[in-house]
């Protein structure tokens, strides 16, 4: 379903008004055409392929077009959004930044980067020392793949290899398409770096050593790892591993006992760990970090989006031998330090902290995950799996008769939970992501997944 694109054709729907959705226009709305017309004359079209909805403010878990319609929003701007849309707390910081009339600093010192910093520390787990600031995600997971062979060179020159796992999505820059593992995605580089290694993703139908719900895993992992060293791998060589927190496309998280036995096997070679979880951080999953569902502890963590819960930051963190392995004044990034997403990050923590939301995120992620499964035992020819922990679920879908990945069944659940006022995840593949605010109340969770039952309904009967 690469490339796919919704119906520009504004059509008839039925009206909606209710205490959290309103749609009062035809969809795409007429008047919104001229906006997508000038995006596709200027802009890159790599940019586009989600629903035609024109934003023009969100707050909290809502959003509103300049045209009257509001929709429930299972998306959070995938997963920026965790503590709510426009946080009265991040508002405040900003305007009060915006007053002081300090809007950069390069790597200079600031005032709010060394608060902000200090609290971030503060409330990650100990082991955690020190962090480096970037703007994007890809930079994070580059300056990980850095740090990482950085600290290899220290115990002999060649130990440079890195793993990191088929299909996960680490960023859009060079070696975060490298880490990827996906030969189409990276066939623009002209060549894939000789030191960088994949595992296949241990799918729960991948099983070799049981079944789905009964499998070594630590087995599988051990059996794998032997299969790169058939390849090239020398083990002495290895500088670590970088894993994405749950797979990105679908929420799918990796047996528990897959990631022990990878996490012994690194400590035992003198390889770093690394997690991404640049999409599941700050609260998505119930826990603050995802991979504390694990029981392990890594060395690195990259951390993006809901880390500032609205502008552009992203960054390492780990112990500071690690953090300080690049020289004074050798790594640094333009917009890192930025004044205005300190203060935004700040006060994202603040109100993360303020309304427990990691912990509502765990409490309502068992209503969430409980009308899914209900949904999928309705719909068993329809949905092959729920993933996801938290107010974080991934809905796979699949074709009736065969049981092939049905993407096209997604986008237009997609489009027609659009029509009704609710937003999902349109990944452009066999899966509905489904992530909400963390600060969603109940009555509109459930209200929400009302709708998504409707669309599947309508969808499976057209």
């Amino acid at each position: 379903m690469a490339g796919w694109k919704f119906n520009m054709e504004p059509k008839d729907v039925p009206l909606v008004e209710t205490a959290y959705r309103r749609i009062v226009t035809k969809l795409p709305v007429p008047e919104s055409l001229a906006v997508f017309q000038a995006l596709d004359k200027y802009e890159s079209r790599s940019m586009h392929g989600q629903l035609p909805v024109v934003w023009d403010r969100a707050e909290d878990f809502q959003v509103y077009d300049p045209y009257g319609n509001c929709w429930i929003d299972f998306t959070s701007t995938i997963f920026v959004t965790n503590a709510g849309h426009a946080n009265p707390r991040i508002v405040a910081a900003l305007a009060k930044a915006v007053e002081q009339k300090l809007l950069h600093t390069y790597t200079f010192a600031s005032q709010v980067r060394a608060e902000f910093l200090k609290k971030l520390i503060a409330v990650t787990p100990r082991q955690f020392e020190k962090a480096f600031l970037l703007s994007a995600g890809t930079e994070a997971t580059e300056c990980a793949l850095k740090l990482m062979r950085m600290h290899g060179q220290k115990t002999k020159p060649s130990k440079v290899a890195v793993i990191s796992f088929q299909g996960a999505m680490h960023g859009r820059t060079m070696a975060a398409e490298m880490l990827k593992g996906n030969p189409a995605a990276a066939a623009w580089i002209g060549c894939q770096a000789p030191n960088i290694f994949h595992l296949p993703f241990p799918y729960p139908w991948t099983a070799r050593f049981g079944t789905e719900n009964d499998n070594d895993w630590e087995k599988q992992f051990n059996d794998d790892i032997k299969d790169l060293e058939r390849k090239g791998l020398n083990f002495s060589n290895l500088a670590g591993f970088i894993i994405e927190s749950y797979l990105g496309w679908g929420a799918i998280f990796y047996p528990k006992e897959y990631i022990k036995a990878l996490c012994s096997f690194a400590k035992k070679h003198g390889a770093l760990v690394t997690f991404d979880e640049i999409q599941g951080g700050f609260g998505r999953t119930g826990k603050l970090f995802v991979y504390e569902h694990y029981e392990v502890e890594p060395d690195l963590v990259c951390l993006g989006k809901a880390m500032s819960g609205s502008l552009p930051l992203s960054g390492v963190i780990g112990r500071k031998e690690i953090m300080d392995l690049p020289d004074i004044g050798s790594m640094s990034s333009t917009h890192s330090a930025n004044p205005l997403s300190c203060a935004a990050a700040l006060a994202n923590l603040e109100a993360l902290e303020a309304g427990k939301l990691v912990e509502e995120s765990a409490r309502k992620g068992v209503i969430l995950h409980e009308r899914l499964n209900q949904l999928k035992a309705a719909y068993p020819d329809r949905i092959g799996y729920i993933f996801g922990r938290g107010l974080l679920a991934g809905v796979i879908l699949k074709e009736p008769r065969t049981g092939a990945p049905d993407a096209l069944f997604a986008n237009k659940v997609a489009e027609l939970a659009m029509q009704k006022g609710l937003l999902l995840v349109h990944t452009g593949r066999e899966s509905i992501k489904i992530g909400p605010p963390l600060t969603i109340t109940e009555a509109a969770l459930n209200e929400g997944l009302d709708v998504l039952a409707e669309c599947l309904y309508e969808t499976a009967n057209e």
